[in-house]
């Protein structure tokens, strides 16, 4: 009995020890890097993983691979830990994914830390990467949320960015322009029209001729926010984009930018006018840029949420407020992160249930997504997350456009990204939620003149 009771006690004593929380005096991103690699999140989650000794023993590698598998395909954090280690601002989505993991407790698996007995996750380990997040989101945001609300991952949109006004006339006029097609019927506003959310409200937009494209038209409001644009990220900036559509067979059509400069500088008060902005006249770098000017005015502040996130508790209600619970209780507010509510990382379609096997449509090469772009197989079904903001206001869904109400969207994403099936209770509330994120646009609330 003397023996096992000083066994326990070494034995509690070395856990202790091995558990130790990183030193006070450490700046903070050195102390959450300590805790990460002590808890050997990059075993799973990377792209290369030292894997432990036991890997290879009959019993194990085919648990062990298949943790890999699924955390690899979940979360890459070699960029959040690279960000820690040079002093670098790490992305929103990487700090709300590592913060939910703390707050349910529920990395690392059981399986783990029995074998590696430091990695445990400890009150103290917590403590210090939910303080890290709360800093992180004031300084990154630095949006004047205050008390707890200060650490939302969820933020408010701003009043405004910064611009040249007379760019942005400019850019109003291109937008709706459809001098930028081949035939002169396709503007940037017949898919995005300002009166009906930044959409069309159509599975797949119809271009000249009436053909039509292979991917869900995503809103323009807000669109300043995206990290990348286009539902496979092709496109860096908005004036990226906007060069995009022109040039695109399916779309706008046009055989190239001289094509449009002609037209464009036949009309001689138009070709004044832009000269008296862009001194050196109608270029597609130019044109492209007066286009992201006017985008970047396209913001819908003061949503009934982004009240209640500044201060005001009647601004939304109890079913509302259960709803945003919700919503982060299942992990939703690990991607849609921010003032735009996603628009910040590539994320996987189908990342508990496999979403393209039950969804009765062919495959495409649209559903590629992101792999279109880089060729790499892990980025294949990934896509830029799409902002949430206006939610309500853009069906249809996804981007197959494939769901036509936002319950049906808010249900499957329960099930194929968080793994959960939603109650239907659960559903309204959530939906109660997206519908508080519609917010105004130059004064009035944002609507849509089509109807659902």
């Amino acid at each position: 009995m003397t023996l096992l009771l000083v066994v326990a006690v070494a034995a509690a004593a070395a856990y202790g020890i091995l558990n130790r929380p990183p030193a006070e005096n450490l700046p903070a991103n050195d102390r959450v890097l300590q805790i990460l690699e002590k808890g050997g999140c990059a075993s799973c989650h990377s792209a290369n993983p030292t894997l432990p000794f036991y890997a290879n023993f009959p019993v194990a590698k085919g648990m062990i691979m298949k943790d890999v598998e699924d955390g690899y395909r979940a979360f890459d954090i070699e960029p959040l830990m690279e960000a820690l280690r040079s002093g670098e601002m790490p992305r929103p989505v990487d700090v709300a994914k590592v913060e939910k993991v703390m707050l349910d407790q529920r990395m690392p698996q059981a399986k783990y830390y029995l074998v590696h007995w430091g990695s445990t996750t400890t009150r103290a380990k917590r403590d210090i990467i939910l303080n890290w997040a709360l800093t992180y989101r004031q300084l990154f945001y630095n949006d004047g949320l205050t008390g707890a609300r200060a650490g939302e991952p969820v933020r408010p949109i701003a009043e405004s960015v910064s611009v040249d006004p007379s760019k942005v006339e400019l850019g109003f006029a291109l937008y709706h322009d459809t001098r930028l097609s081949v035939d002169n019927t396709v503007s940037c506003a017949t898919c995005h029209a300002l009166n009906t959310a930044g959409v069309d409200n159509k599975q797949y937009s119809e271009g000249v001729d009436g053909q039509k494209g292979g991917v869900n038209a995503p809103t323009s409001y807000n669109a300043v926010y995206n990290f990348v644009q286009f539902w496979d990220g092709r496109a860096a900036t908005l004036a990226d984009q906007a060069a995009g559509p022109p040039l695109n067979p399916v779309e706008m059509a046009s055989t190239s930018f001289d094509e449009i400069i002609a037209k464009l500088e036949a009309d001689k008060q138009f070709k004044a006018a832009f000269e008296e902005v862009y001194p050196d006249g109608l270029t597609e770098a130019n044109i492209t840029d007066a286009i992201e000017q006017f985008e970047r005015t396209l913001l819908t502040p003061n949503s009934a949420f982004d009240k209640y996130l500044r201060g005001d508790d009647s601004a939304i209600t109890a079913e509302e407020l259960r709803g945003y619970e919700l919503f982060k209780q299942y992990d939703c507010a690990t991607c849609h992160v921010g003032a735009n509510l996603g628009g910040e990382s590539y994320e996987l379609m189908g990342l508990r249930n496999h979403y393209f096997a039950e969804r009765n449509m062919p495959l495409t090469e649209e559903d590629n997504g992101r792999f279109k772009v880089t060729q790499q197989e892990r980025d294949r079904h990934r896509f830029k997350v799409p902002g949430l903001r206006n939610i309500e206001l853009t069906w249809p869904y996804y981007h197959d456009g494939s769901r036509a109400t936002l319950e049906e969207a808010v249900r499957d994403m329960g099930k194929y990204q968080s793994g959960v099936e939603l109650t239907s209770t659960e559903v309204a509330e959530i939906t109660a939620f997206l519908k508080t994120l519609t917010g105004e646009y130059q004064g009035k609330k944002l609507t849509n003149d089509n109807k659902q």
